[in-house]
């Protein structure tokens, strides 16, 4: 059987499998029924290796083992197996959350939290900085900073972007503001922004300011987070930002930023 490396990549990926456990329930599922032997050369996988991958696949449920001489294999619907990942995943990650939840309150965080402080009472100013690469990463720490916002979060954005923050830090940003924390965010106001800024109505004031094209985020005039690619030209997971908590550098910035806004 000859299956497209492509289509087998999308499988691994959709459904987390490893090359042999895919290459074993395509083969199954050409077949409707084998032995172990029948698919390990359909799936020119070692015989050596066939029998526990397809154990491994009978646990997550992707098939069922007739108890015969030999032992055949029956393959299971698709569209079944779809739902059985589905349900699966959805009870891991909720097990999983509610671990996470029980550790707020716990020795353990507290224990983490002792240790994070010892950590960082020895670090020298030049240690507060980072590169982050990946968009998921740089919004995950810009949600960091957000969070932790006393006074003010001044943010220049794309249209894109815009879209984005509202998507993942509405919910901070809105605390924030119920903290008394000052927002201020300068992207383009146009047709295909105006739901994301309606979404901020209250929240943060959204300006255009036309000769200001930058993607950064000062934080409480301390904490700088600014990316050094324009987000139209790289692919999310290859985009690429510094963070510097630097009270010297930030508060230049801000500066500029507050002159901008006024003159606006």
């Amino acid at each position: 059987m000859i299956v497209n490396e492509e289509f087998l990549s999308k499988l691994r990926r959709a459904f987390s499998l490893n090359l042999y456990e895919v290459k074993l329930w395509t083969a199954l599922l050409s077949r409707g029924v084998s032995t172990a032997g029948e698919l390990s050369d359909i799936a020119d996988v070692p015989r050596s290796r066939t029998y526990d991958v397809l154990e491994s696949l009978e646990r997550k449920g992707f098939v069922i083992v007739k108890p015969e001489k030999p032992i055949k294999y029956l393959a299971i619907a698709p569209g079944e197996v779809l739902d059985r990942v589905q349900r699966r995943l959805s009870e891991v990650m909720e097990e999983r959350a509610k671990r996470l939840t029980g550790l707020k309150d716990s020795d353990v965080l507290k224990e983490l939290a002792l240790l994070y402080k010892q950590g960082i009472e020895p670090m020298q100013p030049t240690d507060f900085s980072g590169a982050l690469k990946g968009r998921h990463n740089l919004y995950d720490h810009l949600a960091l900073l957000c969070k932790e916002s006393e006074s003010s979060i001044s943010m220049v954005t794309t249209e894109e972007g815009l879209t984005r923050k509202v998507r993942a830090l509405k919910p901070i940003l809105e605390k924030a503001k119920s903290r008394g924390v000052k927002i201020k965010i300068i992207a383009p106001v146009n047709e295909k922004t105006k739901e994301a800024i309606d979404k901020l109505d209250g929240v943060a004031e959204v300006r255009d300011i036309k000769d200001m094209k930058a993607r950064f985020a000062v934080i409480d005039g301390k904490q700088l987070l600014f990316m050094l690619l324009d987000d139209k030209d790289v692919h999310p997971t290859y985009d690429l930002g510094l963070w510097v908590s630097t009270p010297f550098f930030a508060s230049a910035l801000q500066g500029m930023f507050d002159t901008a806004w006024k003159n606006k």
